[in-house]
């Protein structure tokens, strides 16, 4: 084969090799891990249905305080029955078989204030007498009329609802924020853990390298006589160990890799390649602003209030049911009957009716009293329960910010001490290969220490991103642009 022909072959050779490894690697940042997190793990998935399942609970709740039209009927009823009668004070028995039909519209509002509900009706019925040819006035009907049903000195529980159902709707909001970042807690972790596979990996064959050459160049000093027998076996234990690290580190690199494309939802065969998240905005956060803010933003401030009320609307609940109870019924409105249907609404009368009914209780044995202080005792639980959590949750919050603001001053740190570790390694091994040294004790914690120090570098930049995201669930603020976190309710779509 021709050289130029030769030439071409390979130049062919390395575009499909390069092209092939572009299709089996993909570079993800951190940046790009948390929003394919946010967007399409089983957990965004989850948190996204809950949140919809929340908010048409609201809207159902919503939707039955709003006037609603019904429509009832009997069409139609055939009755055929033996009953009393009496005539001239004597009582007797007859068959009646009748055929009746009958509707009903009405217009509802529920009184939310009072718990009464009113509604405007509209009635026609109409009765048939089957063992007779005419029927006098069958038809019945009650053009309008309006009627009010009142409870009194019961338990309202429209009105709790007013008061406990925004409250619930609320915390699903900021509840679902919180879960988002939640996501990005568990993703942070998951990214590094698989970053700290592909460092581990790098170590490895880095140290199966590094202690290749030193293994070669110490047999040929023990040769010589430069070295004793034992820093040459010692060499040949680092040797193997370093055999036995770069498996080691492969099975852990496939398994931390596929974890996280499990929680990211990636099915494509692509090897996963992330690039460190080095370039940091560094800020700080003021610790009592962070605990303010999480009293305005958190679900857990609204949770505290919402226990709060359940309780009281328990107690309030043990107070009225079973209790002196009375219901106030009232209807005004027209009525007539007639022949035929138009007669019925001709020249209708007046129809008027009130009622009180009562329920009284006058020996319970003490039922009553006892559900009351049980009650109360629940409502007293509930509120030491709800202070406690209040101060815990607080002291929680303002330790995160503390902690958080730490993490630059970590992070400096660690990356000084892996570049000083990295220059003394060197150091000791360049003194090595030269013959200034001979103990392999020192190269073996050089080694050790180098390794260990970038590996730390990397826990803090973990959990400098791990302690941001957090700090953001616990207040629902973002501190890089100043702005609180808000809910896009187009995911409910």
């Amino acid at each position: 084969m021709k050289p130029k022909n030769i030439s071409i072959l390979l130049i062919l050779l390395l575009l499909v090799y390069s092209g092939f490894s572009q299709k089996t690697t993909r570079q993800l940042t951190l940046e790009e891990a948390l929003s394919i997190a946010k967007t399409q793990s089983p957990d965004a998935l989850n948190a996204r249905q809950t949140f919809r399942s929340s908010y048409w609970e609201y809207r159902s709740y919503t939707a039955s305080n709003l006037p609603y039209l019904t429509f009832t009927a009997t069409l139609p009823n055939i009755n055929q029955t033996i009953s009393s009668q009496s005539i001239d004070g004597v009582q007797s028995y007859a068959s009646y078989k009748y055929i009746s039909a009958q509707g009903n519209l009405a217009l509802s509002q529920k009184i939310g204030i009072t718990g009464g509900t009113v509604s405007i009706n509209s009635y026609l019925g109409a009765q048939f007498n089957a063992d007779k040819s005419k029927n006098q006035a069958p038809y019945l009907s009650y053009p309008v009329n309006i009627e009010l049903s009142q409870p009194i000195f019961t338990y309202n529980s429209f009105r709790w609802d007013r008061k406990i159902q925004p409250l619930k709707y609320s915390m699903a909001k900021r509840k679902y924020l919180e879960d988002i970042e939640q996501i990005a807690v568990n993703a942070t972790n998951y990214f590094f853990t698989l970053l700290q596979s592909q460092i581990e990996k790098k170590i490895s064959q880095t140290n199966l390298s590094n202690y290749d050459t030193l293994y070669r160049i110490a047999q040929g000093r023990y040769q010589l006589g430069k070295i004793a027998e034992n820093d040459l076996l010692q060499l040949e234990l680092s040797f193997l160990k370093a055999q036995a690290q770069v498996q080691n580190a492969d099975l852990a690199l496939e398994n931390a890799q596929f974890r996280f494309k499990s929680f990211l939802r990636l099915q494509d065969s692509m090897q996963i390649i992330l690039i460190p998240p080095n370039n940091i905005d560094f800020f700080l956060i003021n610790p009592g602003n962070a605990v303010e803010l999480a009293n305005q933003n958190s679900s857990s401030s609204l949770d505290f209030k919402r226990r709060l009320l359940e309780a009281a609307s328990g107690v309030n609940y043990a107070k009225t049911n079973g209790r002196f109870d009375a219901t106030i019924h009232a209807l005004i409105g027209l009525q007539q009957s007639g022949a035929t249907i138009p007669d019925a609404y001709l020249n209708p009368a007046d129809q008027r009716q009130v009622s009180v009914g009562l329920t009284i209780p006058i020996v319970d044995w003490g039922v009553a009293r006892g559900k009351i202080k049980m009650a109360q005792s629940q409502e007293e639980i509930v509120k030491n329960s709800v202070e406690q959590e209040i101060i815990d949750f607080q002291r929680n919050v303002y330790l995160k910010a503390v902690q958080f603001n730490m993490q630059q001053t970590q992070i400096m740190i660690a990356a000084k001490s892996d570049t000083v570790a990295r220059k003394s390694y060197e150091v000791i091994k360049g003194r090595y290969l030269i013959g200034k040294i001979n103990s392999i004790l020192d190269l073996n914690n050089a080694q050790i220490e180098t390794d260990n120090s970038e590996k730390n570098y990397y826990t803090a930049l973990q959990t400098y991103w791990r302690n941001y995201f957090e700090i953001r669930k616990l207040t629902l603020f973002d501190f890089r642009k100043n702005e609180n976190l808000e809910l896009d309710l187009r995911i409910i779509k």
